[in-house]
């Protein structure tokens, strides 16, 4: 059925920053866009007419970078998000085992918790505390950024991993005085830990898509880039790969996906290759994306890559999971098979390595529009921030990072090193492309509080006065643009969508107030009124 909207205020961000009262669709596409008298002049006897009664359109969201099916398969954990002492998160999960019936030595897997909000000592669970649940159970608990998880004395039993278990290069797990694995791993050595996890068959990882989706949808996100091949113990990329796509056969898909292609292991990285696969493989409902890799950890678990030591730990400078040469190998490797590539670099270190390799890459076999790009990029500095323009950069950031980030930067990295951090401002006025997105399910993708924290610089409770290196914060339409027509140019996509403009997709989402007007401060607070995805009202 086509539809036309009528009475609304539609954003359409294109090029002219035009702004519209109606839209009319015609199948999957935009068919036109105007006011009300030239768009019912297209109705026909099959149009639906849709009143707006003056809420605003915009084009539909794209969260630039997130973990879809890990964030399904969250839904399937313990919900830790929130705990504010290691007590809570033991009792949570007792209450998890005994509401699901779980048997002894099945699996029990939780995410979520932040020993930073804990009160009293703000220190990791280690398996000890762990056991205080169950010694019949295996218990995993990974922390909100999940690059540390913590399980318990049954678990490593199960795993066989004690004081005879050799370190994984790029990772570390921690040892007592005497010797023996306290079950917290960190990084590449998480892989001891979920490499030995049963893992979900293929309809149980569509039901968690499925799930993923709703939620989405439900915030009005309709395209994300996506990180999933690395989502669950024992990962196949064929199995993420046939899901997605058995989905949009059965007429399930309501998100575009664009699969980052967590690929760190040459070898397998080329047998992807060897397959056919690389960016734009696929079509506008599912398409291959970036070779994504990992070159550093987490700020709030002190294993993101510094130059210098952590302002609060001296003699810890983070954890790097690959090598110069490593990351040169597998950067010009993409490179020249002409995939586009995206590296998780949060520390200084890991983007002024990541950077290295992409500059060599670049220096050897020069391309324009290669749409390379830094996930993160946190801690940054002038030479950093300058290196995104010079090498024409994407900068992917989670404005939702603020929420927590504001109060911890300062005791991780000092004064100094905060002051050119987070600055997302600096990069958007030296004309780098900034896509946002939430990095979910490591804080949650409501697009609202996405845009309100970039443009106040506060955090959901109004903290600090006055906004967090206020003169960083970004207009309303700069950080809207950020989360349609950004994340659309980061898939090579900004002629298909992230706009509403005839010819593109029907993706569109209606809230109830019109935040490039409002006050800032109650962006928050808008709803996501209604998603419309490929001309369908969901």
């Amino acid at each position: 059925m086509d539809l036309i909207f009528i009475n609304g205020v539609v954003h359409t961000m294109d090029k002219d920053g035009t702004t519209a009262q109606a839209v009319s669709v015609k199948g999957d596409r935009i068919q036109a866009v105007g006011t009300n008298d030239e768009i019912m002049k297209l109705k026909t006897e099959d149009t639906k007419v849709i009143d707006l009664e003056g809420k605003t359109m915009v084009p539909g969201f794209n969260d630039s970078h997130m973990h879809l099916l890990n964030y399904g398969y969250s839904l399937t954990q313990v919900d830790l998000i929130g705990t504010r002492s290691l007590e809570e998160v033991l009792e949570r999960t007792r209450e998890f085992i005994k509401e699901n019936d779980i048997a002894a030595g099945k699996w029990v897997r939780g995410r979520g918790w932040n020993q930073d909000y804990f009160s009293g000592d703000k220190v990791f669970p280690t398996r000890y505390d762990l056991d205080r649940i169950s010694r019949d159970h295996p218990i995993c608990v990974t922390r909100t950024c999940g690059h540390v998880s913590v399980v318990n004395s049954k678990a490593l039993e199960m795993l066989g991993i004690n004081r005879n278990t050799p370190q994984v290069e790029g990772g570390h797990f921690d040892l007592d005085e005497n010797g023996e694995p306290v079950g917290i791993f960190r990084e590449d050595a998480l892989k001891l830990v979920y490499d030995s996890i049963p893992t979900p068959n293929l309809d149980e990882i569509k039901s968690m898509m499925l799930a993923a989706y709703k939620d989405l949808n439900a915030c009005g996100i309709t395209s994300v880039g996506t990180d999933d091949f690395g989502a669950l113990p024992q990962s196949d990329y064929e199995n993420v790969i046939k899901a997605y796509r058995e989905l949009i056969a059965e007429g399930k898909n309501t998100v575009r996906i664009y699969e980052q292609c967590l690929l760190p292991v040459k070898e397998k990285f080329q047998g992807f290759l060897d397959k056919g696969y690389k960016t734009g493989w696929g079509d506008e409902s599912f398409k291959i994306g970036p070779l994504k890799l990992l070159q550093d950890g987490s700020l709030g678990a002190r294993t993101a890559a510094l130059m210098e030591d952590y302002e609060d730990e001296p003699g810890t400078t983070g954890i790097i999971t690959a090598t110069q040469d490593y990351l040169n190998d597998l950067v010009m490797k993409a490179h020249k098979a002409d995939c586009q590539i995206a590296i998780h670099g949060i520390g200084d270190k890991g983007m002024y390595m990541a950077f290295d390799a992409i500059e060599k890459a670049l220096s050897e076999y020069p391309k324009k529009d290669h749409r390379h790009g830094i996930v993160h990029a946190q801690i940054t500095d002038e030479y950093l921030l300058d290196k995104f323009k010079e090498l024409d950069a994407i900068a992917y950031i989670q404005p939702i990072f603020l929420d927590y980030d504001w109060k911890m930067v300062r005791a991780r990295v000092g004064a100094e090193r905060e002051k050119t951090s987070y600055n997302w401002k600096s990069l958007l006025d030296r004309g780098v492309h900034i896509p946002c997105g939430s990095d979910a399910p490591v804080e949650t993708f409501n697009v609202m509080y996405g845009i309100y924290e970039a443009v106040t610089r506060k955090d959901l409770e109004g903290n600090p006065e006055g906004g967090w290196l206020p003169e960083q914060a970004l207009t309303p339409y700069e950080a809207l643009r950020a989360y349609t027509m950004e994340g659309a140019y980061a898939s090579f996509e900004e002629d298909l969508k992230g706009s509403i403009e005839p010819g593109k997709l029907a993706d569109m989402v209606v809230l109830s107030s019109d935040i490039l007007s409002i006050d800032p401060h109650e962006i928050k607070d808008v709803k996501v009124e209604s998603t419309i995805f490929g001309g369908r009202v969901l």
